[in-house]
C-alpha cells in the first residue's frame, strides 16, 4: 500500500507540473525555461526571444550509498539507479529578485551592481526518497545555476562520479579555447570553430612543468562568437569554486555541445561531499558586444560578499622583483653548486657559492634603493630561501621550511633596510607542488613575516602536487588553496597565488587572495613565447574571475642583449608594455623588468609611476577578442583617467574618443605611443611622447604598429 501511495504521489506531480518554469531577466531580454522529459532535467536559454542554449541536461553521477570507492571500482553495476540525473519529480519552487550594489574591497568599479530574478526548483527523487535543489539565477548579462543537496537521511555522504550539466548551442561557433587539463592553464589560446577542436587539439598543447591532459576538453573560462549579421559572444565559466574540484569541458564537436568533466583525486573520485552543500555555478555571460562580455561582473555577483570585518590591511600594490633576471637565465634561484641538498641538515655555508645567486644581499639592496626612489610599494625577493638547489624533478616532499635564508641574504638587514627606504618586502614561497609539507609550515612562515612586517606573500605550485596522484586543481588541492588563503588572512597577509586554480571571483568574498597567475604569463616569453594576441584574448578568458598577476613592463625585450646569438625576444612592443597596466586589471602590478633597463627609459617609465591600481569607474571602449583592446580607468578618489590600447599581430588604428570626461574640466593628457618607425620584431624599443590638452570632445586618434600599443595619462588642469 505504502509503495502504491508513493507511485500515486509521483504520478500526480508529474501531471501537476508538466510545464516547464520559466524565467526571465530584470531586463526581459533573457528567458531560461526549465523542464522535466522523463524525469530528467533540462534548461534553455533564450536571448531576446532567439534560442541561444538548446535543451541541455542537468544532473550527477555519484557512487553507491556514499561509500568511498576506488577507480577500478567507479564503474560498478551496482550504482545504476543511484545517480542523480534521472527519476524526479518536481515537488516544489521558490522564487526570488534581488537589485543592490555592493563595493569591493579592491575592484575595476568603486560599485558593482547586482540585479537578477532567481528560480529555485526542488527535485525529488521518490525511487531512493531524496532530493535536491537547482537553482538559476538569470541576469541582464546572463545565467548562473548551480545544484544544492539539503542534508537528509538518504543524502548525507556521497562521492561525486561526474557532474554532467550540459551546454548546448544551435550554432558553430567560433572558440578561443586551451587544451583541457587537470594542472595546467599555461598554454596558448587556439582559435578555431568549436567543430575543428578535436581536429587541433592534438597540437594544442606544449610542454609545461605539471600536466594531465584531457582529450578534446578545453578548459574554462571559454570565449566563443556566433558570427555573422546577429553576432553574439558568450562566455562560459565557474564562480565560487569551494570544496569542489574545477571543471573542464568536454566538446561533441558535432553537435556543437559542451559538458563538464570534473578533475579527479588519486581514487578517480571526483568530489566528496558531506551535505549541506553546493555546487560552483555555472555561468554563461551573453551579449551581442565584445565590451559587454568584458564589463561583466556575474562571476563576482555569484560570490558571497566578505565575511571579513576588517579589511582596512589589504590594499593595492605596485612592486618590483629579483626575479626576472633569474626568469631569463641572467642569474639563479640557488645558491650553492650543490645537487642534493638537505633541508635542516645541510650546511649551506661550506658549499661552494655558484656565483650566479640572485638573491643576495648587494643586489637586494640595488633593487630596493631603485624601487624606493621611483615611489614602488615593495619588493619580491624570489630565491631567498634554502633548498633551490634540488627543489625540482624529484618528488621531493620536505623541499624548503620557507623560514631559512641563504648565507648571503642578511634577512633581519635587508628587511629593515627596506623599511627604512618606505619599501616592505613581498615574501616568496615556492612550494614544489609539495602542499603538504607547505601546510605543515605555512604557520611558521606566516608568523616569520608578521614578525619582519611582510604583509604579502607570492606562493608557487611548479610541478606535480604531493599529496602524490592529487592535480592541482582536484577538490584537496583546491581546498589547500583555501586553507592557506584563510591562515594568511588569520595573520592579515594577501596571497598572490602562481601555479594554482583559475581564479572563480572568490576574492569578493576572500580580498586578500588578490591576485592569481593561472595562465600563461609575462615568465613564458623567456621560456616559449607569447603570441602577440595574447594579451587581446586573456581579458576574455583567464580575467573574467579576477585579477592576474600578468609581470608586464619588460622594456629590454631582446633576449641576444644578454645572450649574443639568443634568438627568444617578448612579441611586443615597449609601448604596448605601458598599455597592460590598464588593459589588465590587477590591484597588484609589477614592473618585472631589471632596474638598469628601467634607467635608459625613465621618461616611458613615468608611466608606470603613475598608473593607479584600483578604480572607481571603468569603461570598455572598443574590443575584440584575439584582435584589440581599449580600456579607460578612472582612478580610486581621484579625477585622473588612464587610458591603454593594444592590438594583435596586426597594426591597427583607434580614435580614443574622451566622452567619459567631465564635460566642465580640461585635462592634461600625456600620450605614450609607439614610435612610427616602431616593430615588435625589429625596432620594440621606439616610441613617442607629447602632451596635449583635452576636453570632453576631444577625438584622439592613434596608430597602433603590429602587437604595439599606446598608454594616456590625463590629469585635470589646476
Amino acid at each position: 500500500m505504502k509503495n502504491f501511495i508513493q507511485f500515486a504521489l509521483a504520478f500526480l506531480l508529474t501531471i501537476t507540473f508538466v510545464n516547464a518554469q520559466n524565467l526571465k531577466s530584470p531586463n526581459g531580454k533573457f528567458q531560461m525555461d526549465f523542464s522535466l522529459k522523463n524525469g530528467i532535467p533540462y534548461y534553455n536559454l533564450k536571448y531576446e526571444g532567439k534560442t541561444i542554449i538548446e535543451d541541455s541536461k542537468l544532473g550527477l553521477r555519484i557512487l553507491k550509498d556514499g561509500n568511498i570507492q576506488f577507480a577500478s571500482e567507479l564503474e560498478s553495476k551496482n550504482n545504476q539507479g543511484k545517480n542523480l540525473n534521472d527519476g524526479f519529480v518536481k515537488t516544489d519552487e521558490k522564487r526570488d529578485s534581488k537589485n543592490e550594489t555592493w563595493q569591493p574591497v579592491l575592484g575595476e568599479k568603486k560599485n558593482y551592481k547586482n540585479t537578477y530574478n532567481e528560480l529555485a526548483v526542488t527535485l525529488n527523487q521518490p525511487a531512493n526518497e531524496r532530493y535536491i535543489i537547482l537553482k538559476f539565477r538569470l541576469f541582464d548579462d546572463g545565467l548562473g545555476f548551480r545544484y544544492e543537496f539539503p542534508q537528509q537521511k538518504n543524502l548525507n555522504y556521497f562521492v561525486i562520479k561526474e557532474e554532467d550539466s550540459e551546454i548546448n548551442f544551435p550554432w558553430d561557433m567560433k572558440a578561443w579555447w586551451l587544451a583541457g587539463d587537470y594542472d595546467s592553464e599555461e598554454y596558448q589560446t587556439q582559435t578555431s570553430n568549436i567543430s575543428e577542436i578535436p581536429k587541433l587539439w592534438p597540437t594544442s598543447y606544449d610542454g609545461n612543468a605539471s600536466q594531465t591532459l584531457i582529450k578534446n576538453a578545453v578548459q574554462m573560462p571559454l570565449m566563443l562568437k556566433k558570427e555573422g549579421k546577429e553576432q553574439l559572444y558568450v562566455n562560459l565559466s565557474e564562480a565560487a569554486l569551494i570544496n569542489y574540484s574545477a571543471a573542464n569541458l568536454e566538446v561533441d564537436a558535432k553537435n556543437f555541445s559542451f559538458k563538464t568533466h570534473l578533475t579527479p583525486d588519486a581514487q578517480g573520485a571526483k568530489g566528496y561531499i558531506q551535505t549541506p552543500a553546493v555546487s560552483p555555478w555555472r555561468t554563461i555571460i551573453v551579449s551581442p558586444k565584445a565590451e559587454d562580455v568584458l564589463a561583466s561582473k556575474m562571476i563576482f555577483n555569484l560570490n558571497e560578499p566578505t565575511k571579513y570585518k576588517d579589511t582596512s590591511w589589504i590594499h593595492p600594490t605596485k612592486y618590483m622583483g629579483v626575479w626576472w633576471e633569474m626568469i631569463i637565465g641572467k642569474s639563479q634561484w640557488a645558491y650553492s653548486t650543490a645537487d642534493n641538498v638537505h633541508i635542516g641538515i645541510t650546511d649551506f655555508s661550506k658549499l661552494t657559492p655558484n656565483g650566479k645567486h640572485a638573491a643576495n644581499n648587494e643586489k637586494v639592496k640595488h633593487y630596493i634603493d631603485f624601487a624606493a626612489t621611483n615611489g614602488f610599494d615593495a619588493l619580491l625577493i624570489e630565491g631567498w630561501n634554502i633548498g633551490w638547489e634540488d627543489w625540482f624533478g624529484h618528488s621531493k616532499e620536505f623541499v624548503f621550511d620557507f623560514l631559512t635564508p641563504y648565507p648571503d641574504f642578511d634577512l633581519p638587514m635587508l628587511n629593515n633596510y627596506a623599511h627604512s627606504k618606505g619599501i616592505k618586502l613581498i615574501m616568496h614561497h615556492e612550494t614544489s607542488g609539495s602542499a603538504t609539507n607547505y601546510e605543515r609550515w605555512a604557520p611558521k612562515a606566516f608568523d616569520l613575516m608578521n614578525r619582519y612586517g611582510y604583509d604579502a606573500v607570492k606562493t608557487g605550485y611548479v610541478g606535480n602536487i604531493i599529496p602524490r596522484g592529487e592535480h592541482h586543481f582536484s577538490q584537496w588541492t583546491i581546498n589547500h588553496y583555501q586553507r592557506i588563503v584563510d591562515l594568511a588572512a588569520e595573520h592579515h597577509i594577501m596571497v598572490n597565488s602562481h601555479e594554482s586554480i583559475r581564479p572563480t571571483g572568490l576574492n569578493r568574498t576572500y580580498p586578500n587572495w588578490i591576485a592569481a597567475e593561472a595562465a600563461r604569463g609575462t615568465e613564458f616569453e623567456a621560456f616559449g613565447g607569447n603570441n602577440p594576441d595574447h594579451q587581446t584574448i586573456l581579458p576574455f578568458t583567464r580575467f573574467m574571475g579576477g585579477p592576474m598577476d600578468y609581470t608586464p613592463g619588460i622594456f629590454q625585450t631582446q633576449l641576444n642583449y644578454y645572450f649574443p646569438g639568443d634568438k627568444r625576444f617578448v612579441k611586443t612592443t615597449l609601448a604596448k608594455q605601458l598599455a597592460l597596466y590598464v588593459v589588465m586589471y590587477s590591484p597588484l602590478q609589477m614592473a618585472a623588468d631589471l632596474p638598469e633597463n628601467y634607467e635608459k627609459h625613465m621618461d616611458a617609465f613615468q608611466f608606470i609611476k603613475d598608473v593607479a591600481l584600483d578604480w572607481d569607474d571603468t569603461k570598455i571602449l572598443s574590443a575584440e577578442p584575439g584582435d584589440f583592446i581599449h580600456t579607460a580607468r578612472k582612478a580610486k578618489g581621484t579625477d585622473n583617467w588612464f587610458v591603454g590600447g593594444i592590438t594583435d599581430e596586426n597594426a591597427r588604428d583607434f580614435i580614443v574618443d574622451f566622452s567619459f570626461l567631465d564635460s566642465n574640466k580640461k585635462y592634461e593628457a600625456t600620450i605614450y605611443e609607439d614610435g612610427k618607425d616602431a616593430d615588435y620584431i625589429n625596432n620594440p624599443q621606439s616610441y613617442h611622447i607629447y602632451k596635449k590638452v583635452i576636453t570632453n570632445k576631444t577625438k584622439l586618434k592613434m596608430h597602433l604598429v603590429r602587437s604595439g600599443g599606446y598608454a594616456i595619462s590625463v590629469y585635470p588642469v589646476k
